[in-house]
Formats: structure tokens, sequence, C-alpha cells
């Protein structure tokens, strides 16, 4: 453990360095390529449609432990060999995973307590990532492997880059062990057991613990503070180990080379929210440059969503730097294979906020293994097809548009705080079963469709006062001091937006023995003490010219009374109709905006449109509406890059009141004021 502890300390030292190093000099297209998963040989003909589709980069290796190591101690790198070389010999670059998140069978038979103990009890061998990342057997037969392979692979000059491990979580590991660790976590933090059962109410149904030695295991916690401060316990516990594969790796790689991670998000059938298993933000401090992972329906149902929430939230992982895209689909599912045009507006959509690198998982279609009807690149026959084809027109204008195109900088004037204490402890109480992103992704997909650029900050973020406009959701639990600095915020002059259940309850999940909504009640203006489930609730009177149908209130409502705030909107309804349900209030230099209750989507754009107005945020990319989508970015030439997207099957026309430029991708000039065609699913790059 102290050696652990050691190389932590040390890679945390060494991030400024490293981040220095990460640079790229031309933007990225690839996929993810397993030369051991192919029926039959054809390297060499792979290798060549890649160079024919303009692919630059693959990525190999992070899940191929049980064909790297067969067996205990015996290893064999053929299959990475013959990709490096065949790669490096075509000029394609290659970035390397460690192959950690699915352990190999051997590993499994000799000790059997590296599958982790859930709540669920232990884990079965056969699915990845099963395995206790702080078991210690685990960690040494990774550690070796780790090293074997990057003491074999390390000089050859193929490598850019290594990805540690692959979509990291703790995978709800809870077993003695865990809970042992979780104990010392408690006494460091907390001291004295009087302390832990004070923060957390355990005096409730006789859960106060009188003895370290009685401290219970987590798994049949009913308390949320408990709950809650265990969750943070096991995000901790992913920080620390990719902090410390990012160690191992770091003793390896040689200067210009980079350490990534594929971070992922909440999945409800694609990438939906804020991770609740990971702190981003935290764990991304071990990387020279941020990755992601980001899945998103497709064909009707392309709104571009998903892959703007996913590079926002990436993008502020760094601190605004550029990432990659290590994962997206280029077929998928059988309901996600693209329509014509669609895989040239994602791509260039990714590049739109931030990405530098775009690569698809992966190159083929799989022959047998649960994932058989997840389809690459390439279908079951490796025949060219219509996405690979769209592919080669991309990976083309990726190249000769790259100069123009890489490292763009973007800087925005509004974020969304985000907390990952926040999303656990909400979730313990779900009203009418709404989550925390059930809440956040109405809130940011609001901006996007209006054409709001957005970054993301969380509790810990230094920069917060950078920005004109917070966007505040559902911040459930927080600290006085961060409750107290949002205050100083609206009252040094800046707009902030909350929605019910901010401030409820301490950074212990602890409900506030105060009137609500607690601390931030001095900006907000308002006070209440009780709240309901609606029933046949709407607000009164349409105040943002909504239409009748989007006024319902469909869950939650905090009876409010203003203090100094003026009402926005009150219920309509014969007994609460005297409460506010939505408010406005004048705090020294800004204006503190209060939702009390669910309101629907094209509400909230309403609300927060005036938010915006109100910020003097208000300007010419809010002239432009859903489908047609806009962001820029400042490019190495200080040129300002725009690019416009139209996310729809119908073609439409736009004024284009922006400055002179030239439309990169057909190389014409375009001047201001003109008129500008976007056919279906299209994109066009103008720079200023």
């Amino acid at each position: 453990m102290r050696k652990f502890l050691s190389v932590i300390c040390f890679f945390a030292l060494m991030e400024t360095v490293t981040a220095q190093q990460a640079k790229l000099n031309q933007l990225l297209y690839g996929v993810a390529y397993y030369d051991e998963y192919m029926p039959y040989e054809r390297l060499g003909k792979d290798v060549q449609m890649m160079k024919d589709a303009g692919i630059n980069v693959v990525r190999i290796a992070e899940s191929t432990w049980s064909t790297m190591e067969p067996q205990d101690g015996v290893f064999d790198f053929t299959h990475i060999d013959r990709v490096l070389n065949a790669m490096h010999k075509a000029g394609i670059k290659v970035i390397i995973g460690t192959p950690t998140y699915s352990v190999p069978t051997w590993l499994v038979r000799k000790y059997p307590d590296v599958l982790a103990i859930t709540s669920r009890g232990q884990n079965q061998y056969g699915p990845r990532q099963n395995m206790d990342i702080t078991n210690k057997h685990f960690l040494f037969y990774a550690e070796r492997v780790i090293r074997k392979m990057m003491e074999h692979v390390k000089d050859h000059p193929a490598i850019i880059g290594y990805q540690i491990d692959n979509e990291t979580k703790a995978y709800n590991t809870a077993g003695p062990e865990v809970q042992k660790s979780f104990v010392e976590y408690m006494k460091k933090k907390f001291g004295a057991l009087d302390s832990i059962n004070k923060a957390f109410g355990l005096d409730y149904w006789s859960n106060r613990i009188n003895s370290w030695d009685d401290f219970p295991s987590m798994v049949g916690s009913i308390n949320a503070s408990q709950i809650a401060e265990f969750a943070k316990f096991q995000r901790k516990l992913v920080t620390d180990y990719l902090f410390w594969q990012a160690a191992v790796v770091n003793e390896y790689k040689h200067p210009g080379q980079f350490i990534t991670q594929n971070f992922d998000f909440e999945w409800k059938g694609y990438s939906y929210g804020i991770q609740p298993d990971v702190d981003h933000f935290a764990a991304a401090k071990a990387l020279d440059i941020a990755g992601v992972d980001i899945y998103h329906p497709s064909q009707d149902a392309l709104t571009g969503e998903e892959i703007s929430f996913g590079g926002d939230v990436t993008r502020s992982m760094k601190g605004g730097k550029n990432y990659l895209l290590l994962e997206t689909e280029a077929q998928g599912f059988p309901q996600w294979v693209p329509y014509p045009g669609q895989l040239r507006l994602q791509a260039f959509s990714h590049l739109a906020s931030g990405a530098n690198m775009v690569e698809y998982w992966h190159w083929h279609s799989i022959h047998n293994s649960i994932e058989t009807y997840w389809k690459g690149l390439l279908s079951h026959d490796f025949e060219p097809n219509p996405t690979y084809d769209e592919a080669k027109t991309v990976g083309r204008d990726f190249q000769r548009l790259s100069p123009h195109l890489i490292n763009l900088k973007i800087t925005n004037k509004v974020a969304i705080l985000f907390s990952n204490e926040a999303l656990t402890a909400f979730n313990q109480f779900k009203p009418d079963g709404v989550s925390y992103n059930d809440i956040l992704r109405p809130m940011y997909d609001a901006l996007y469709r209006m054409n709001v650029g957005v970054d993301f900050v969380d509790p810990n973020s230094t920069n917060i006062e950078n920005y004109k406009l917070l966007v505040v959701p559902a911040l459930y639990a927080a600290s006085d001091s961060l409750l107290e600095r949002l205050n100083r915020f609206v009252k040094n002059g800046g707009h902030i937006v909350y929605t019910f259940k901010s401030g409820f309850s301490d950074q212990n999940v602890k409900v506030r023995a105060s009137r609500q909504p607690g601390i931030i009640s001095e900006a907000c203006g308002i006070y209440y003490s009780q709240f309901t489930s609606p029933k046949n609730v709407s607000l009164k009177g349409d105040p943002y010219q909504a239409g009748s149908e989007n006024n319902k209130v469909n869950t939650w409502m905090e009876l409010i009374t203003p203090t100094s705030a003026k009402v926005i909107a009150y219920y309509d309804h014969p007994v609460w109709g005297k409460y506010a349900a939505i408010t406005q209030n004048n705090y020294g230099k800004g204006l503190a905006t209060y939702i009390g209750c669910m309101i629907s989507n094209p509400l909230m754009e309403k609300v927060l449109a005036d938010a915006l107005k109100k910020a003097g945020l208000w300007g010419e990319s809010q002239q432009l509406y859903f489908p047609v989508i806009t962001k820029q970015g400042i490019n190495e030439q200080g040129k300002t890059v725009r690019y416009l997207f139209n996310y729809s099957a119908t073609p439409t026309t736009i004024h284009y009141t922006f400055t002179n430029g030239r439309e990169l991708l057909s190389d014409k000039a375009v001047t201001k004021n003109s008129t500008i065609e976007l056919n279906s699913w299209e994109v066009k790059i103008i720079e200023e």
C-alpha cells in the first residue's frame, strides 16, 4: 500500500510536466483494431483499407490479457508486434491500451478473490469488469502484465500514447477488504465515531456505531449519508487506481507520448448523463489528455445532444483542454446504422466540441461473442459499405483541414455546476422516480438547442467565478462553504439558475435544520417549509408564453414564499395557488432564479432564455435554433472557426449574420448577411 500511495504522489507532481507534452499536431481519425479476433488472416488488407479511408491511428490491446499472458508468467506479444509493425510501415499511429479490464481464466482459478464481492454476492467469471480493483492479487498481476507489455513495446516508433484500463469503475466492489479500507478512510476523515454518528444521524433505528470493531458493512445501509460516503469512497478507489496505472506507464513512456483513459457516462441505452461511479474531474488529473467514449442514437433520433454533452464534460475535465474521442459508433446497434451524411455530421460535431481525435469502436464486426451484433465500420463480410465509403470522405477532410481545425480553443460564459455528491444523495430519494441526470440533461439540452456554449464545473473547480451564468441542477448535498461561495457569485454580479432540492442538505446528506433552501435563501430571496407531489397542477397565467400544454407541473413542488424575490410564476391550483413556483431575486449586483418544481422541457428553455438575456448573453448564435446548431472556437492561427450543422432530414436555409470568411469544405467565400443552404444532415465549416 505504501508503494501504491507513493507512485500516486509522484505522478501528481508530474502532472504539469506531462500535460505540456500532450499537445497534438494533427487531427487523428481512427478505429479500435483487434487482429486476434479475426476469423482469417487479413492484416495487410485491413491496413490498406484503413489507408484508403484516411485512418491514421488505431487503438489496440486493451482487452487482450488472456492472449498476451495465456498462462501465469508466460507472455506472448505476437499479436501486438504484428499490428505495430504493420501500422508503422503504413504510417498509421498506434495507441496501446493496458489489458487490465478483463481478467484471464488462469488468474481467477488461481485467486478466486480477484472477482469483486458486491451487494449481490461475488461476481462470476465471464463478463468483463468483474474484478476487485483493490485486490492485492489483481494488482500484483495487473502491474506485472503492464510492465511486461511496456518493456516489450516502449521503444516502438508507431506508438503515440497509452490508454490505461477501459471505462474504469469500482464495479460495486464492497467485500470485507474493501470494507476494512473504508473504515480506515472514515477514521482518517472523521477522527472519532461520535463525529460520524452526529454527522450521519446514526441514532436512527439503532444504527449508531459505538466501536470501530462494530463498524458495519455498507452493503445493507439504509442511511443516505453512509451510502453517499461509501459511493464517494468507491469513486476515490477509481481515481487512485488510475493514478497507480498511470504512474506505472509513466516509467516507460517517452517524451511526447501521452496517457489517456476512455471515460464514459451514465448509460440509458446510450451515453446519457454524469457518471455516478467516477469522479471524472479528479481522475482526469492522472492523464495527459482526457479521453471519452460517446455513444448516441442515430437515424431519425440523431440530435447531436449526446455528442455535445459528452464533449463539453470531457473538455471541462482538464480546464478547457482538447480531448480524444476514443470510442463512438460507426454502425453500432442495428437501429443506429447511419443515414447518408450522418457519419460526417457526427465526426465534425465532435471536433466542434473540442475533440482532436475521432475513433470508432471498432474497425470490424465480430463473428462471435456477446457483441456479435454491434457492427464496426466494416460489417461481417469485411467489404466496403456505404458507412465505410462515407468514412473515406471524413478521413480526407480531416487530413486536408487539420491545420485549421486542430486544437480548437473554446471559451464559454455559461457553465453547469454538477456534483457527484449531490447526484448520489439526490438519487437516494428520487422524487417520483426522477433522477439527478433527468434534471441536468433537460437543462443542458435546452441550452444546446438555443446554441449556447456550455462548460462544466464541479464544487472543487477554481474557475467558477469566471462565468457570467451558472446553471445549478438539484444541488441536493453541498457544504456551507460552497453555498456561501455561490451567494458571493451572485452578489458580485453573477447570474444563477437553481432547481428544486438545491441547498437542502449539507455535504454529509444531513438535511439542514433551517427554512429551506437554507443558505441560498439569502441570494434567492425565498423560503419554504413544505413540498408535495403535484396532481392537476400547472403554472398560472402562462408567464413565459410557453403555451398552456407546456405549463403543467409534473414532478415535485415546493410551496415557496418570497421574502425579497419577484414571483415569476405561481401554481395554478385551488389550494396551492398562493405559493410561488418560479422566482427571481436581485442580490447585490447579480440575479438568482429559483425553479421550485419539475417543469416541461419547452418551459425550461424559456426560463433559461430569460436568464441568458438578463445576463447579457443573448447574441447572434441565438438567432439560430435546433435543428440548426452552431459552435465556434479559435484555431491555432487565431481565427474563429464556426461550425454550422443541420440535424434534420429537411434541407434548410439560414441567414448568415457572422463575419466574412471561407467555407473550408468547399473552399468558397462566405460573406456577412448572405444566405447559406444546409442540406439534410449537412455540416459547413467557416473560418472567419
